[in-house]
């Protein structure tokens, strides 16, 4: 019997932002992350969408008792999709299943000045990346990410995402080092 696992490419790298058991560092082939934004939020976030050729890093995590709720409210905005066991490469030395989350392209659209990119997100993202990977593995987290050429909103002094965490100046370093390599837009 297999049981249930998601994939997170995002926020949920970052185990400060959840509970969740058995996470694992994990490896997803034929996709790709990309910022997008939905009229569900009123800001950009990270999604996935296939990709030839792709692969991109991030945790697999047990869902408990298969109880899918609280995971569905918190990715409100996307859609699950089952992957292929063969597209995932996981230590966890059982049969699982894994799950993605997607925003549905019906519904995506390119993040704009009215719906940013938080930094506050942002920051939390790299810092899960970081604390999971490396360094090498936060400049993975940015090579393999589509729509740099978003508007990002600078909320660092007032974070706006709910899940915000303190970096160390290194780790803020970091992210506005390759923010900088990337001609990111950032705005106050």
């Amino acid at each position: 019997m297999t049981q249930d696992f998601f994939f997170g490419y995002g926020s949920l790298v970052n185990r400060a932002t959840h509970g969740y058991p058995e996470a694992q560092p994990a490896t997803v082939t034929g996709w790709r992350r990309v910022w997008v934004h939905t009229g569900l939020r009123p800001v950009a976030y990270l999604s996935a969408e296939p990709a030839e050729g792709c692969e991109i890093e991030g945790l697999v995590a047990s869902v408990p008792n298969a109880d899918w709720a609280a995971l569905d409210e918190r990715e409100a905005a996307y859609d699950r999709h089952l992957l292929p066991g063969h597209g995932v490469r996981h230590p966890v030395g059982r049969a699982i299943a894994v799950q993605i989350y997607a925003v549905p392209d019906r519904v995506a659209a390119a993040p704009s000045v009215r719906h940013p990119v938080l930094l506050s997100y942002l920051d939390v993202v790299v810092q899960g990346f970081l604390n999971e990977f490396g360094e090498a593995g936060a400049a993975r987290f940015f090579a393999t990410t589509a729509g740099w050429d978003a508007p990002i909103l600078n909320d660092r002094a007032a974070p706006r995402y709910p899940r915000a965490q303190r970096l160390s100046d290194a780790e803020t370093r970091l992210v506005d080092a390759h923010l900088a390599r990337l001609g990111a837009s950032i705005r106050a």
